[in-house]
């Protein structure tokens, strides 16, 4: 999920949708400045069932997880059964940057992801769900009309076919139904069956808790 001005509302309202036994893994790419605090998976833990964490460099892929970009000078990449933490230069004026993850997404498992571009500005986000929608994945964007900047989601729609425009709290649901379709032993695969690794610095959820068509929440 790629999101920028007014996103963290949005983040919290989609995974407070999500079970505790979500079997899909979740990676979030929300721009923030290089300087900020770092508090977003606290703040996102606050709302979800799932714990949500920062990507770690080369942590295995876990089903039920939230991986968080961290603000700063690396962009986050996803590779089979791992997230990859690596430095370059800024895409669409961000690092880490929606694109890139989005595309690496795209290139390591194909169909089985699917892209979500909410709310923000500009365009991020526009050519990485192009990339998982022409490799057989599922673009889905927030309505433009339910987004606090409606800019990244119109963008995105011009730019490819999307599968369902959705309002922030249609997309938990849609997510659900995705991984809890017949494709939900393909999508389980990316975690390889590894339960065991544990971040160091995992934050405990509270317990309140990725033929073209256009769904406006059927």
């Amino acid at each position: 999920m790629g999101a920028s001005a007014g996103g963290i509302e949005v983040l919290q309202t989609i995974l407070a949708a999500l079970p505790w036994d979500f079997p899909g893994s979740v990676f979030v790419v929300l721009h923030t400045s290089e300087d900020s605090p770092g508090v977003l998976p606290q703040i996102l833990n606050r709302s979800s069932r799932l714990p949500v964490m920062y990507a770690v460099h080369n942590a295995p892929i876990l089903p039920s997880r939230v991986y968080v970009a961290p603000a700063g000078m690396r962009h986050m990449f996803v590779d089979r059964g791992a997230v990859r933490m690596e430095p370059g230069p800024r895409e669409n004026r961000n690092r880490p940057s929606i694109d890139t993850l989005f595309r690496s997404a795209s290139y390591a498992y194909g169909s089985q992801v699917a892209g979500v571009v909410l709310t923000g500005n500009l365009d991020d986000g526009s050519a990485g769900l192009a990339s998982i929608k022409v490799r057989g994945g599922v673009a889905i964007v927030q309505d433009p009309e339910n987004a606090f900047a409606p800019s990244m989601p119109t963008s995105a729609m011009d730019a490819t076919d999307i599968d369902y425009v959705l309002t922030a709290e249609q997309i938990g649901p849609k997510l659900i139904e995705l991984v809890t379709s017949d494709t939900a032993e393909e999508l389980r695969a990316i975690t390889n069956g590894d339960e065991t690794w544990r971040p160091a610095d995992t934050h405990t959820p509270a317990r309140s808790v990725e033929g073209p068509r256009r769904d406006r929440g059927k």
